[in-house]
This record gives structure tokens, sequence and C-alpha cells, in this order.
């Protein structure tokens, strides 16, 4: 029995005649633990595309980025990442809280390789880990139910320029989001970033953000 097709796959499947393909496919890369190359494949990305579903039965999908390393393999069931300050919407987070069913793709652009892990995810402000992640206000933990390597053939090929200077070191204080500096936003920010606009530079506004946004100067 296949552990990720069901009728609907089977139906197209066989429409265009992969059946036989697909059970292959499966079979030869479909794996229920984390190798040792998978392991080292996800350490040593600085960032993956989360896949959670909303308390609507909606599928959603985010980018996580943080340093090389912040998604650690922990066993070969379990993978670790962190929760850092975000919008204020916590969405991806109250979306696992609510159903734990998560999709993880682990992508390079510059090789090209991807892969991807299926689980069912936990999120925590308790962890043991948390510690170990400067900054972080949670942990989730996925329990991997399927995880492969995925044909990179679209995958098409990017070079990495900077990293994100609002990833959370030790080594340096966090530079406040470039969108908390908003007008409109000021009297709704979190305790926590109260007075740290004027520290910033001040406020600007919506307009002002979006044309830095999209030139890429957040």
């Amino acid at each position: 029995m296949s552990r990720l097709y069901g009728e609907r796959h089977r139906a197209l499947q066989d429409r265009f005649e992969t059946r036989k393909l697909a059970d292959r496919v499966e079979e030869a890369v479909v794996k229920t633990a984390i190798g040792k190359g998978d392991k080292a494949f996800i350490e040593s990305r600085d960032m993956f595309f989360l896949s959670s579903i909303d308390h609507q039965g909606r599928p959603t999908v985010s980018y996580k980025g943080g340093d090389p390393g912040f998604v650690k393999v922990i066993d070969e069931q379990t993978v670790v990442f962190p929760s850092y300050d975000g919008n204020g919407m916590f969405f991806s987070m109250g979306n696992i809280a609510g159903n734990a069913e998560v999709g993880l793709l682990f992508i390079d652009f510059e090789t090209p390789n991807r892969v991807r892990l299926q689980g069912r995810a936990a999120v925590s402000a308790d962890d043991p880990l948390i510690t170990e992640y400067q900054e972080a206000e949670l942990i989730v933990r996925v329990q991997v139910s399927e995880i492969w390597t995925n044909c990179p053939r679209y995958v098409h090929r990017y070079q990495k320029v900077a990293p994100s200077r609002y990833v959370p070191r030790a080594a340096c204080d966090t530079p406040l989001a470039e969108w908390k500096r908003i007008d409109m936003l000021q009297d709704v920010l979190p305790p926590k970033d109260q007075g740290r606009t004027e520290k910033a530079g001040g406020t600007i506004s919506m307009q002002e953000w979006a044309e830095n946004a999209r030139a890429g100067k957040g």
C-alpha cells in the first residue's frame, strides 16, 4: 500500500499511464527516516518553505530563514527549527497548534538540489533547545513521516548575495524590522518594541515602506 498516493493521485497516474513509474519512484526514494546525507543537506540550508493548514482547512506556505544550521536534525525522526520575531500574526505557529500536519521543502538554488519532508509538528515555548537560538520565541519539533529527494530539473540556479541582517545573532543587536516603523502601527506594537522606532530613524508611511520593500531596501 502506498504511503503517498490516494484515489485522486491514482486517477491521474492512470490517465497519463504513470502508475508503475509512480510506484517505482516511491519505492526507490521515499524514506521514513532521515539519512546522513539528508541531515547534512538540511543543516546546511539557510532557508526553507513551510506548509501548514489553517483553521479553515486551507493550505498555507511560508518562508523560514536563518543562518545555516538553524534547522537541526536531532535524530533520524526529528527536525527542530526556531520561530523568530515576525509580524505578530503567528500564522504558521497557530496553524500547527491546530493541525500538526506540515510539509517542509529545502532547496539549494546554486547546485541545485531539493529535499521534501512530511511530518507532524508541535510548537513549544519551553523546549530545552530554545536557549540555543538567539531571540527565538518558540521551537517547532517535527516528527518525520516521509522524506525524499526531489528531481531538481525545474529549479532555477541562483546565487546568494548576502545574508539577512535581521537574523538574530549573538555577536550583534538585531535591527528593528523596517515595517515596525510604519506610523499607523506605532500604537499597536508589542511592549518589547515600544520606543525603538525613534532610535531606528523615526516613523515612515505605509507608502514609503512599500516602495522600500519593492526596491529590496527593507
